[in-house]
């Protein structure tokens, strides 16, 4: 068994989240992906994955492999730095998989997630 390690001062991706959105944002014609978070579903934030044509405005970037880039904008950055962004299949369903070291709590259906002292 191994430990998961997170560094909370990036957020990283496994080769295959990398491949799939890689291949999401030549699809939309894109640039890079904007992870964000909003307070919605049934247990406080759920995840907004956006696709852009450039640079936003107070963001952090990441850039993988050079060529998947993700930019975190300042204000949701407390919640997902550290986050592992993963693309996983379980069955027939494939999706990517957020594996956030800040959240505390998932739903039973895992659209939302609570983070710890909120």
């Amino acid at each position: 068994m191994t430990a998961q390690v997170y560094d909370p001062t990036t957020i990283s991706m496994t080769p295959a989240a990398q491949d799939h959105v890689g291949q999401q944002i030549a699809r939309e014609g894109a640039k890079a992906l904007l992870l964000g978070v909003t307070d919605s579903g049934c247990n406080g934030y759920m995840y907004e994955l956006s696709y852009l044509s450039k640079a936003p405005t107070a963001a952090k970037k990441f850039d993988f492999a050079g060529e998947v880039r993700v930019y975190v904008q300042e204000a949701n950055w407390d919640i997902v730095c550290g986050t592992e962004i993963d693309y996983v299949t379980e069955g027939l369903n494939s999706s990517l998989k957020f594996n956030n070291p800040n959240a505390d709590t998932l739903c039973g259906c895992g659209e939302s997630f609570s983070i710890r002292g909120t």
